[in-house]
């Protein structure tokens, strides 16, 4: 696919990823990506056949760690970008896609779920081990850290959805990881 292509795939998924954000899964329509794209019908199903591949490729898209270790960045600055990233998305509920995200998976899609966690907890074991053997992390257990940051960032995020938090909330989640993670 040239250029061009992967610029409209891209523009799709951003505008879908707003209606998922704000909608849920099981509303948005391929009609109403059409509307917030301006595509024609034929025109975003060049790209997407319906919209469980456009939230699947959603979901897939990864925050590129690898590459910022290889240019050997430093850790913590990574470390922070992340967290920044999880604040945002627990603040703001037009970032955060939840309930989309507990909608897709009750139609059956734990295989592609545990795929996703898999890697996700690859990434921050990777940026963990990286963090640890720069000397900028403490030595920590990275399995158990891992658990911790994936697994109390989804329970604030899906908790995000249904109750409005304080500033603060998500301001203690980064804290504690920070303080878990890096020396005072």
């Amino acid at each position: 696919m040239g250029n061009k292509g992967e610029k409209t795939k891209e523009k799709i998924r951003q505008a879908a990823y707003q209606l998922f954000a704000q909608k849920g899964f099981k509303e948005v329509t391929m009609t109403d990506i059409c509307e917030k794209t301006g595509l024609s019908r034929g025109g975003l199903y060049r790209y997407y056949s319906g919209t469980g591949q456009i939230f699947s490729e959603i979901l897939s898209e990864e925050y590129v760690i690898a590459d910022r270790i290889e240019k050997q960045e430093s850790a913590k600055i990574i470390l922070e970008d992340m967290l920044e990233a999880i604040r945002r998305e627990i603040m703001d509920k037009e970032l955060s896609l939840s309930l989309a995200i507990y909608e897709y998976a009750n139609l059956g899609n734990e295989e592609f779920f545990t795929n996703i966690n898999d890697r996700a907890k690859k990434r921050w074991i990777s940026l963990l081990h990286y963090g640890i053997e720069t000397r900028e992390f403490k030595d920590v257990d990275t399995e158990q850290i891992s658990d911790l940051i994936l697994y109390y960032y989804q329970g604030l995020r899906m908790w995000s959805r249904v109750i409005s938090f304080e500033e603060q909330v998500a301001e203690h989640y980064v804290k504690i990881i920070k303080q878990l993670l890096l020396e005072e």
